[in-house]
């Protein structure tokens, strides 16, 4: 029976790459949909999913430990290989006590920084020899694609060892000029901060942390980019000043004047993006992008982050880009619309005066 639900899911994620589907999601009661340009699109020519369906589809996938522990954790996070077609990322978990799965497909061919159209500044983030890069934005907005175009490009380029945190992981990177080891959280090792702790003795020169979830983590990743490492890093902001916030606040108050001076110090930059859709179909990534120059540093020491977007909107000769900017940029390429560039905004009206 195992083999049965095998087959249906792999005829169900041939249809999605098929379609170029972001993801597929099964849930009982409902025929499997898939995501296409944003929009959910039913399968209707397949059954609608029952509890056994959705419970055959999970386990036939599931390894015997990731059983165990989804029936602990009622939720899990795992990758799938699908043939030479890419790699799934499968988060299975149970809602009105039956079982639901999200996949989102990953291609197996990286794209580069000119493929995914971000911003040519991210190159140089390739070729420094240490320091914290963060990219963020919310869940879905294409950070780990950012991430893997930039690992993927050091690996082309750079004879240095790369050691990534990854949960799961994600995209898999070719043999080439780089050592690059990936570990996946819960089946490589116990956590992110464990991880990372280890990395000190492991040899890397960069190193990728898939998320800094929590204060230890924070903590040994600031320190990582301070000790002669490139350390890349994700979190869940939606601005480079908004992203400050969230790193300090997370500290006891009696040390984030000290954390101040390490991300001081330490950070080179900070990408803030977002998927928009695109005028012609698809998406496009719109993109935040500040660099740790003596004012930025100056303003994080002195606890003034507010100021910040000043110094970006003053700094482009320098490679910093306002995400208002960036938008009026691809509204004039006639790349989004303007409502969808008001919408995604941080501020509309700054929008709609420069494009005037």
């Amino acid at each position: 029976m195992a083999t049965e639900y095998l087959q249906y899911l792999k005829k169900l994620l041939e249809i999605a790459v098929k379609e170029e589907a972001s993801d597929l999601d099964i849930s009982v009661g409902h025929v499997p949909n898939i995501r296409i340009t944003g929009q959910l699109v039913p399968l209707s020519q397949e059954k609608v999913i029952e509890a056994k369906d959705s419970e055959g589809i999970a386990f036939s996938i599931l390894s015997e430990t990731q059983k165990k522990k989804f029936l602990q954790e009622q939720e899990i996070d795992f990758s799938y290989e699908y043939e030479d077609k890419g790699r799934f990322r499968v988060n299975a978990f149970f809602q009105r006590g039956s079982i639901s799965l999200a996949l989102r497909f990953i291609p197996s061919k990286i794209r580069t920084i000119e493929e995914l159209s971000l911003p040519p500044v991210l190159h140089d983030f390739t070729s420094r020899p240490q320091g914290l890069i963060l990219v963020t934005g919310a869940s879905g907005q294409g950070k780990t694609t950012t991430l893997a175009a930039i690992i993927d490009e050091i690996n082309h380029t750079r004879a240095v060892h790369v050691i990534t945190i990854e949960d799961p992981i994600e995209y898999t990177y070719p043999l080439d000029r780089a050592i690059i080891d990936q570990r996946e959280v819960s089946i490589d090792t116990s956590s992110f901060a464990s991880a990372l702790r280890a990395t000190f003795r492991q040899n890397p020169d960069v190193i990728m942390v898939g998320e800094m979830r929590d204060l230890e983590t924070i903590s040994t990743t600031i320190t990582a980019a301070e000790t002669g490492h490139l350390v890349f890093a994700t979190l869940h902001t939606n601005s480079a000043a908004q992203t400050i916030h969230r790193i300090v606040d997370v500290f006891p108050g009696d040390q984030q004047n000290q954390i101040r001076f390490q991300l001081a110090s330490s950070l080179l930059g900070i990408v803030s993006q977002r998927l928009i859709p695109r005028i012609k179909g698809g998406f496009i990534p719109v993109c935040e992008v500040m660099l740790c120059n003596n004012a930025v540093s100056t303003l994080i020491r002195e606890d003034k982050t507010h100021e910040i977007p000043a110094v970006i909107e003053t700094s482009s000769k320098e490679g910093m880009i306002s995400l208002s900017r960036a938008m009026v940029d691809l509204v004039r390429r006639k790349e989004i619309s303007l409502k969808n560039a008001t919408d995604y905004a941080l501020d509309s009206n700054e929008v709609r005066n420069l494009l005037r």
